[in-house]
């Protein structure tokens, strides 16, 4: 919402529309105030933004066994499993914070945090830690200490967006990266260091991939590198040519 209002309210200003543009730019103050998303979704605790809902660890996938008999007959039966998600304890209205990963780092993906916060620094050195998102071959989408760090979703639905490397989020870290590059201020030079191992570790690992495979992949391994799911993915997995070019506006 903080950057749909932002957009809209550009669209009017370009379209002349007073009325619209009222509403619109004063819903993006709002929106894209820090004092308010930081109220909303910074953590004190972990120093990071966090999503912030019902929220509870304590459950668990159960199986049952079920036995029937065949045709009415005793001696022949067949058995079927199921298996149902059981909560152990209700969930609470609370910030997230034992989940890290690009959720967290929407903030500074929609240039919301101000360019001289120490929010910021925070930020981008949490953005760099091995431990956490950093890969030799971008950032992974849920840090490493994650409890649903490569977890299955459900039993038949594998990891997906739980450490995978996804390139139109990173794209997202890069351009932003970039921007506050560009920006006075104390952290400067550390997001243009950010800026360019992040960019230089992300197109390597697309081109190396494309030249082993012959395809670019809708999203990347994070401990090989490889390319895995959907190929050709020539969707979002293209920005990386706005990266290679430096084209992020």
């Amino acid at each position: 919402m903080a950057v749909s209002s932002r957009t809209m309210a550009k669209l009017s200003r370009m379209f002349n529309d007073s009325e619209a543009l009222a509403k619109f730019d004063a819903m993006s103050k709002t929106l894209n105030d820090p004092r308010h998303l930081d109220s909303l979704h910074w953590s004190d605790r972990t120093s990071r933004y966090a999503d912030y809902g019902l929220h509870t660890r304590n459950v668990k996938l159960e199986t049952k066994t079920f036995v029937q008999n065949v045709d009415d007959t005793p001696s022949k039966h067949m058995s079927r499993t199921e298996t149902k998600r059981v909560v152990l304890r209700e969930p609470q209205l609370r910030l997230v914070t034992d989940a890290f990963g690009y959720l967290s780092l929407f903030p500074l993906f929609f240039r919301m945090i101000p360019h001289d916060s120490p929010k910021l620094e925070k930020v981008i050195k949490q953005m760099l830690d091995p431990d956490l998102l950093w890969t030799p071959f971008g950032l992974r989408s849920l840090a490493k200490t994650s409890p649903w760090y490569n977890k299955y979703n459900t039993e038949h639905d594998p990891p997906y967006w739980r450490g995978n490397i996804w390139v139109n989020m990173n794209f997202l870290a890069v351009s932003s990266l970039h921007y506050y590059s560009q920006q006075e201020g104390p952290y400067r030079d550390l997001a243009f260091d950010a800026y360019a191992k992040l960019r230089s570790a992300v197109v390597s690992n697309v081109v190396k991939e494309y030249h082993r495979t012959g395809y670019l992949w809708e999203n990347y391994n994070d401990e090989t590198g490889h390319g895995q799911r959907s190929h050709p993915f020539t969707g979002w997995t293209s920005l990386v040519l706005l990266m290679m070019s430096e084209t992020y506006e």
